[in-house]
């Protein structure tokens, strides 16, 4: 498989603007496949809105080597080339100690190179400096261009060209000038999610783009053809169940790869709009996603159907898992950050509360307690939020945290029968047979 990884120096230096106008702009003559590095759900919704193949994510903290390369293989086997967008600097990670959690591990462990992107504004020999810095801290990435992006204007463009011809072995691939405006919105999760009623404009990602050769970037990504893995990652199993999944912009924030670890079991997904007003449907099963919630409390508060409906299910036994906002959803109410009290699902005798203290991204490491009704073995997830839960009553808890902060003291997952809410965000692929506990529940 033919792919590149577009890198960056660090955090805010332009990757996903400009990798979704590079998808955007390769997807009028091939079949893209993208990769977003890290748990990151809102950068994967750009990528497969400009490439019209769902983006997926990479981690090699939740994943392993061969499990990466497998779900690369698999999610590729039609494309013509991987695009990988990697996350914050090349090489942050999980620890000072390794790479792993990294952008770097990801490139070493598929074999592909590396076009690390630069925010050259206020800069010009530094350039070399920061480029020659980032290949010689780890000679197994193969750094093979470079974007420089925030030009300020020809001279500008003159010195850096002068820079990099005569101290750095990688080409420039693109030249992006600086913009007057970012081309996404941002809200304090990331970028604003773009949904079915407000897609955003691609254009402005095109335009950034613009400066990139994609013919060079073809040839870089052609430099290394791996063979990579293409069989299903996932147990297949015939069920007969269904999944009913709240998809808006309450609860938008899935893996693509638990929605399809359930369907390979068997499992027919049943989606529906709560924040819109839409009932919620009879299923064997509820997975109900991170999102805002806190945005549209009123309007989830409103929706009685769907509050009595996933109460009940509860009650009767079903399988719920809810994820950050759909924990908050099943909490007795919720506050929001101007004040203002909203009526929830009430499943938890708990209150959840906007309070503005961030909590993460950072990734968790949990051991399930006996009372979690469908994990058994240790897992790793991520967790990023700005409320907090707080308890009424003395509540059974579905985890103990070795690392993260969970809900209180270290603990996280709070259980009622078969239902499970929970700040984590857990990927399917990170352990053995994800949805199994789900089917045994119903079994």
């Amino acid at each position: 498989m033919k792919g590149v990884v577009i890198a960056g120096t660090g955090s805010g230096v332009g990757k996903t603007s400009i990798t979704t106008g590079i998808l955007s702009r390769l997807s009028k003559d091939y079949k893209v496949q993208a990769f977003k590095a890290g748990p990151d759900f809102i950068d994967p919704m750009y990528h497969t809105l400009a490439s019209g193949r769902r983006s997926r994510n990479l981690d090699s903290f939740m994943m392993d080597d061969d499990m990466i390369r497998n779900i690369v293989g698999y999610a590729s086997k039609d494309a013509d080339i991987c695009i990988v967008e990697g996350v914050r600097g090349l090489y942050e990670g999980f620890s000072a100690e390794s790479d792993v959690g990294s952008t770097a591990r990801l490139a070493k462990v598929l074999g592909f190179p590396v076009v690390l992107t630069i925010d050259v504004r206020s800069l010009n020999r530094s350039v070399a400096a920061i480029v020659n810095g980032f290949a010689a801290f780890d000679p197994e990435v193969n750094i093979k261009g470079l974007i420089l992006n925030n030009i300020s204007g020809s001279q500008h463009e003159t010195k850096l060209d002068e820079v990099v011809d005569r101290y750095c072995e990688q080409e420039v691939v693109g030249k992006v000038r600086k913009m007057s405006d970012r081309p996404a919105k941002e809200r304090y999760l990331g970028l604003v999610t773009p949904n079915a009623k407000e897609r955003p404009d691609i254009t402005p990602f095109n335009e950034m783009a613009e400066g990139v050769d994609l013919d060079r970037l073809m040839e870089i990504a052609e430099s290394s053809d791996a063979e990579l893995p293409q069989e299903c990652p996932y147990v297949r199993r015939e069920t007969g169940l269904s999944a009913a999944i709240p998809v808006d912009d309450s609860f938008c924030f899935y893996y693509r790869e638990n929605i399809e670890c359930l369907e390979a079991s068997g499992v027919r997904i049943k989606e529906f709009a709560p924040t819109e007003g839409e009932s919620i449907p009879d299923a064997d099963i509820y997975y109900m996603g991170g999102g805002y919630p806190e945005l549209h409390a009123e309007d989830i508060s409103s929706n009685s159907d769907f509050l009595e409906g996933i109460r009940n299910a509860s009650e009767e036994g079903k399988p719920i898992l809810g994820e950050c906002g759909g924990l908050l959803s099943m909490c007795r109410s919720l506050e929001d950050s101007h004040g203002r009290l909203h009526n929830m699902a009430g499943i938890f005798d708990a209150r959840a509360e906007m309070t503005g203290m961030r909590r993460g991204p950072t990734y968790v490491m949990a051991k399930p307690t006996p009372a979690n009704p469908f994990f058994t073995s240790e897992l790793r997830a991520h967790e990023y939020h700005y409320s907090d839960v707080f308890l009424e009553h003395e509540e059974k808890f579905g985890y103990s945290l070795a690392r993260g902060s969970g809900i209180v003291d270290g603990m996280d997952g709070l259980v009622h029968k078969s239902t499970l809410g929970t700040y984590m965000h857990q990927h399917a692929l990170s352990t053995r047979d994800w949805a199994s506990g789900f089917i045994s529940r119903c079994v």
